[in-house]
């Protein structure tokens, strides 16, 4: 991937020492999935500091209440998906509790019930949409919204998929576990703004075709989404996480981005 002329300018100057990259924050993303199989992206929108017009998975950065440990939890411990991702088990309950937090707060979709075998099955009425508010302006924390509706995390809703870091030379560093959950039964997905200006479900393939800008990791995981002909078959499938973190090399004097 080709490097636009000023990033091309500042992955010279980090590589040569010249520049400090600046820190990764932890991030989680979630690949939200539906029969086709088909994939909810987001357009984020053209004024956002970070992949402005780029279509994108519901995701963002770990809030520090994330890691409350008074979240009710159900489905895989804090301390089994740190072995996953290779992470503290303070912050592998970040990471789950991001994962379903910014999933609610940009599609509306909880992945949460009553108990350990059970989940939401609306979440559409102005309870949820002022509850969904207070999330994002950060009035309200993840887990006293889960304990004032009596709601139990679904941790086993949750699929590792990938470990992706944000290149040395940009100047917003996100350090993101990627994970895929399906659509729960009777929930549904809607346009609830804030930094989307445009939501869609699209096939992997689809996607693909050129008509969305695509940051490398979505385009990578699309790419490999595209092997599986069902949701079922995408939940079965073996993942191995490994860390990726594109670097810049220049070619032919070029400066490119590249993941191997």
């Amino acid at each position: 991937m080709p490097l636009p002329a000023e990033l091309a300018d500042r992955a010279r100057d980090v590589l040569a020492g010249r520049v400090q990259p600046v820190p990764a924050r932890d991030a989680a993303t979630v690949v939200l999935l539906r029969p086709g199989p088909e994939v909810y992206l987001l357009r984020r929108k053209a004024t956002m500091a970070f992949a402005a017009g780029a279509y994108v998975f519901p995701g963002g950065s770990v809030d520090v209440r994330d890691t409350d440990q008074a979240v009710a939890w159900a489905g895989p411990s804090p301390a089994e998906w740190g072995e996953v991702f290779k992470a503290g088990e303070r912050l592998a309950r970040g990471l789950v509790c991001a994962a379903v937090r910014e999933t609610f707060e940009e599609s509306g979709v909880l992945l949460a019930g009553p108990g350990p075998d059970s989940v939401v099955a609306d979440t559409t009425g102005d309870d949820w949409e002022s509850d969904r508010l207070a999330l994002i302006d950060h009035s309200l924390g993840f887990a006293d919204f889960l304990a004032r509706r009596g709601l139990v995390l679904r941790t086993d809703l949750l699929k590792p998929w990938a470990h992706w870091i944000t290149p040395e030379i940009e100047h917003r560093r996100f350090d993101t576990r990627f994970f895929v959950a399906v659509l729960p039964e009777g929930q549904r997905t809607r346009d609830v703004g804030g930094e989307a200006d445009r939501v869609v479900w699209r096939r992997p393939a689809e996607a693909l075709n050129g008509e969305f800008f695509l940051m490398p990791p979505t385009h990578h995981t699309l790419t490999e989404l595209t092997a599986y002909d069902s949701v079922a078959d995408v939940l079965a499938a073996p993942r191995e996480i490994e860390t990726i973190m594109p670097r810049a090399v220049e070619i032919e004097g070029e400066m490119r981005l590249v993941t191997r």
